[in-house]
């Protein structure tokens, strides 16, 4: 029997016989993926005469969310360029759609930029990095995801003000890991790939053993660095939450208003609408209960629900309906915070295709399970009512579990280097969970020729991202837009 070919993100394959091509058949593949698109093309991006104003692709995605939320966005946006990347997915999305597809696909993220990726708690307690934001995942061209996080890599160094040759090497650095990863786990079994993972001790012992045997400041400065982000990641759970989000009031615990950013919902609402909006949470929890396993079930049954909170959560995610809800469970001092986000349509779908989940959070959810090595016990998805009669999809998670992401604002050169190259490994690991490994790293080849159009393509689009900017600071001088700063 040969192995079988991977799904590239389908949801199942119900009802249909897979192909199932041997390993020298997927390296054909790759190879001849070459001569319709050759690695060195992926070096182009030329915006076209009528590419779409980047301020009016903002301004549609704002007609679906919170009105009173949209100016914290585009304040939030408008810090500085690498924030308004962060905001900025359906834009790229839209200019990738004119860039050259290798025609190999996977189940990939969408918004594959720096600051999602991260740390967090495996299911067995250990800490784990990898792709950590999957609102837009979709099956799609693999590369998209890799130009959007090497394009990423070279914003944050222009940001920190790295030299030209800094924030080009960044960029390589992304391609060269993806590459040698993606080559690694084409020779190993596709079950070793399944379990294959970051185990963020290990990369901390890595950084030890290298800053010893270097001698190096930078080396050492990494190691210590990793080692504090650990530690802070370790006390990110609902109990810290507990004692930073509520208070007891009459023996019973509450969640803080902190407006705009936290408002529980008996201050958003009336009376009336408060109670509706509650009771339909209510709902939303007993049908998000049946997208868990059923042991995660019988555990989130020992919690109570006691009281939800709208939250404003990330940068481009700001005005998405996003509310925590807290649990308690033997007493006021056993919490467990769960985050139930608004999933809309991928911003990939225009340009790849519509999901095959009818519910946006099932697709959020499905792709997550593709593509992480392990994910929350807690997640699962449902759809709610809200006050305005409109029924929306919700993923939910755990609010906090051990999560820790890198602080590109306070990096160095060699930090940021090493980091955007574990996140290039991450990457790989995700693409070859569901797409096609030995074909892509047929494609990619032993050599840098994809790197170096890699990088040259990331310096373009950071020259792009600069330009889109600089149009949304211009619609607020000019009163286009309303920002609100500072939150």
């Amino acid at each position: 029997m040969t192995e079988a070919e991977p799904g590239a993100g389908s949801p199942s394959g119900r009802g249909a016989s897979l192909p199932h091509p041997t390993p020298q058949e997927r390296t054909r593949q790759g190879k001849d993926a070459r001569a319709l698109c050759p690695r060195s093309s992926h070096a182009e991006f030329t915006p076209p005469p009528d590419r779409p104003d980047p301020v009016s692709l903002l301004e549609r995605q704002a007609t679906t969310r919170v009105p009173e939320l949209v100016p914290i966005r585009y304040g939030r946006m408008l810090v500085s360029p690498f924030t308004f990347f962060r905001g900025a997915a359906l834009i790229m999305a839209s200019d990738l759609d004119s860039t050259p597809r290798s025609g190999l696909t996977a189940q990939i993220c969408g918004d594959a930029h720096l600051s999602n990726f991260g740390l967090f708690a495996s299911p067995e307690r250990s800490l784990m990095f990898d792709v950590n934001d999957f609102d837009e995942t979709l099956p799609g061209p693999w590369e998209w995801d890799l130009k959007r996080l090497a394009a990423s890599a070279v914003i944050a160094a222009r940001d920190r003000e790295f030299t030209a040759k800094e924030a080009s090497g960044a960029a390589l650095a992304v391609g060269t890991a993806y590459r040698q990863e993606m080559a690694r786990l084409a020779g190993q079994s596709t079950l070793d790939v399944w379990y294959s993972s970051i185990d963020v001790a290990q990369l901390l012992a890595d950084l030890d053993a290298t800053a010893g045997a270097t001698r190096s400041k930078a080396d050492r400065r990494m190691a210590e660095r990793t080692s504090k982000i650990m530690t802070k990641a370790r006390t990110r759970d609902s109990l810290q939450a507990l004692d930073k989000l509520t208070t007891v009031v009459d023996g019973r615990r509450r969640i803080i208003s902190d407006p705009p950013l936290i408002v529980p919902a008996d201050e958003l609402f009336s009376p009336l609408e408060s109670d509706a909006i509650s009771e339909s949470f209510h709902r939303l929890v007993r049908g998000y209960r049946r997208s868990l396993q059923t042991d995660r079930r019988h555990l989130l049954e020992q919690f109570e629900f006691v009281e939800l909170a709208r939250k404003v959560v990330g940068v481009g995610s700001v005005g998405t309906r996003a509310w925590i809800l807290l649990f308690l469970g033997r007493d006021n001092d056993d919490p467990l915070f769960l985050q139930a986000k608004e999933a809309e349509a991928s911003v990939l779908e225009e340009f790849v295709g519509r999901s095959t989940y009818a519910n946006h959070g099932e697709r959020v959810v499905a792709g997550q399970h593709l593509m992480q090595a392990a994910s929350d016990i807690f997640l699962g998805w449902q759809q709610v009512a809200s006050p305005d009669g409109v029924t929306r999809d919700f993923y939910v998670r755990q609010l906090r579990d051990w999560k820790g992401s890198f602080e590109v604002e306070n990096s160095i050169p060699q930090g940021l280097t090493k980091y955007v190259a574990v996140c290039g490994q991450a990457l790989a690991r995700a693409h070859a969970r569901s797409g096609d490994r030995i074909a892509i790293a047929s494609y990619l080849g032993s050599g840098p020729v994809f790197d170096r159009a890699l990088a040259t393509f990331a310096e373009r689009y950071a020259d792009q991202n600069e330009r889109d900017y600089e149009a949304l600071k211009q619609a607020q001088a000019s009163g286009r837009i309303q920002v609100e700063s500072g939150l």
